[in-house]
């Protein structure tokens, strides 16, 4: 892909050449947040529908409880993820993707499938650059 930038564009060439200068430390947070391995795992998670905090947790293995909720909280602060409490005894919590976070979610799963078909592959070459 080359793409030629335009006058104040982060770089000259590439993906980032389309790109204000000015935006590119606000791209980068948001390549770095939604890049996250806890966060595209309760993106994924989420697409079923709304979860509690207790099945999102089980859906996503290995996610410590510290971790799930600041992934959420981080997930709902850029608008892809809602919460939402009842009024009830005890207390219910819910998750949800909103329609930004949904847009997302096509984009996350193919990685994962990616990961997950190519797995052997990259496992076999990281044993291969050790020896």
């Amino acid at each position: 892909m080359d793409v030629t930038a335009g006058p104040g564009a982060a770089a000259g060439r590439g993906p980032c050449a389309g790109i204000p200068a000015e935006q590119m430390g606000f791209v980068r947070q948001i390549l770095d947040r939604v890049g996250d391995k806890w966060s595209m795992l309760v993106i994924a998670a989420l697409e079923a529908g709304p979860l509690r905090y207790t099945d999102l947790q089980r859906d996503v293995p290995g996610i410590s409880q510290r971790m799930l909720t600041l992934t959420v909280r981080q997930l709902q602060q850029d608008g892809l993820v809602t919460r939402t409490a009842y009024a009830e005894v005890p207390p219910r919590v819910e998750y949800a993707l909103t329609p930004l976070g949904r847009s997302l979610h096509h984009i996350v799963t193919s990685l994962i499938t990616w990961v997950a078909d190519h797995h052997d592959q990259i496992r076999e070459h990281r044993h291969q650059t050790l020896k």
